[in-house]
């Protein structure tokens, strides 16, 4: 079991060399084939706005995205090219509303997708959208990184995140080919629950699933001593000197994470390292 494909979808030009690197790290260290969509997106929305919006000013903010995803397209052929990897490009456009079925349709047949964290300064609006339609309608895990890291295809040190969801044990299995290879799997669990079957002893369980995959584990139970949980997290995560996080996306409707907030949310605007994500 290994990923055979990496995707990343590119729609801004400021970060098409970064976001390409990352992609062609993952695949050269694990010997995969790069597909790359190269989205240019008409933020205007004129054809949302009012019926009977100006057909010249809408066919202008087409023409715009599409030449737009022709000049991403162009660069990054030239990035592939120049790291000798197996590649396949497609440029298309779409409109802020339709980005997720474009995003889809090609994330479902990856293993994993490379995405810049959404949130931040400077930060395009479809980001947020382009990384939540490869997760839910794609079905694919999500490699996040942060615009200060470097990203690691084969992590040292990892946190899992566990909480005894089914989104964190999705994400744990589609993970598995660079757990195999960590020196140290920290499972993480913040105040195990009292009742259920792990009570008397948080984390067993999966630490046994990973141990019969060969990989190495030590589990952490940590008490929530600071006001959310992605705060001791991502606080363990210094401490430990992790290179990746692992974690289920979304325990609630993405709704209630946005406006009441949530540790996938959180880990998404300020995670210290890259964020591998599973729903």
């Amino acid at each position: 079991m290994t990923f055979q494909t990496v995707f990343t979808t590119l729609t801004d030009k400021a970060l098409v060399k970064s976001q390409l690197e990352q992609a062609i790290e993952m695949a050269a260290a694990h010997g995969s084939h790069v597909d790359v969509l190269c989205l240019g997106v008409d933020r205007s929305n004129l054809g949302y706005f009012y019926e009977g919006a100006s057909a010249i000013a809408l066919q202008e903010s087409i023409d715009q995205a599409r030449a737009e995803a022709a000049e991403i397209e162009t660069a990054a052929i030239a990035q592939l090219e120049a790291s000798g990897l197996r590649f396949s490009t497609e440029a298309d456009f779409a409109q802020m509303a339709d980005l997720g079925r474009h995003v889809a349709q090609r994330a479902r047949f990856a293993d994993i997708v490379i995405s810049p964290l959404p949130y931040g300064k400077g930060k395009g609006g479809e980001l947020e959208p382009v990384l939540e339609a490869a997760l839910f309608e794609g079905q694919a895990p999500i490699l996040a990184v942060p615009d200060s890291a470097t990203l690691v295809a084969k992590p040292k040190q990892v946190l899992l995140a566990w909480n005894e969801s089914a989104e964190s044990l999705r994400a744990i299995r589609k993970a598995l080919p660079m757990l195999k290879e960590a020196d140290l799997v920290r499972v993480v669990v913040v105040d195990p629950p009292q009742h259920g079957s792990d009570r008397s002893d948080p984390g067993g369980q999966i630490g046994q699933y990973l141990a019969r995959h060969g990989v190495r584990t030590e589990i952490d139970v940590l008490s929530k001593s600071m006001p959310k949980v992605s705060d001791v997290l991502k606080r363990h995560a210094s401490d430990t000197a992790a290179d990746m996080m692992v974690m289920g996306a979304y325990g609630h409707s993405r709704f209630r994470e946005a406006i009441l907030g949530g540790a996938t949310r959180a880990m998404l605007e300020e995670a210290p390292v890259q964020v591998f994500l599973a729903h």
